[in-house]
Parts: C-alpha cells; structure tokens; sequence
C-alpha cells in the first residue's frame, strides 16, 4: 500500500500508470499487500540508476512551498519546515 511514497521518497515520480507497473514487477504472484526486500531492491536500483521516471517539475515545487507560506514572506523558516514535517 505505500509503495507509492516509498518511491516518491526516493525522488522519483511516477504516474499511477507507472507506479502500477513497478508494482507488478515487484509484487508476489499471490499478492499479500507485502512486498519482500530481495525484489524491490534490484528493481528499484535498475529505476534510480536508469532515471526512469522525471524528478518533479520544480513549479510544482515551489507551489508546494508557496502553499505552506501562510504569511507570503516569499520564505518558510527552518522551524515552520520542521513543525509542517513532523506535526502536520
């Protein structure tokens, strides 16, 4: 179920389309909601070292940031960031 932000958090961004993919690859032939470590790692390394999929577009980005800047200050500070990470 969190393949998705397993993969997100390693910096890649793929669409549902994809992520369904990789998930197939990967996944056992019964599917049990687990996937098991030996396979994940050699196809995800083959992804990250292939750039399978575009980093996120930095518009998007900053338009995140820009959503969590209440104030429009242009800037978050080190501690809104880190209340926002592990507060909210």
């Amino acid at each position: 179920r969190e393949i998705g932000s397993i993969v997100r958090s390693l910096g890649c961004f793929p669409t549902e389309a994809e992520l369904h993919e990789l998930l197939a690859k990967v996944e056992e032939e019964e599917p049990t909601g687990y996937i098991h470590l030996e396979k994940f790692l050699p196809v995800m390394t083959k992804v990250l070292l292939d750039r399978s999929y575009q980093p996120i577009p930095e518009d998007v980005l900053l338009h995140a940031f820009e959503a969590l800047d209440e104030n429009k200050r242009g800037y978050i500070t080190k501690e809104e960031l880190v209340k926002y990470l592990t507060e909210e």
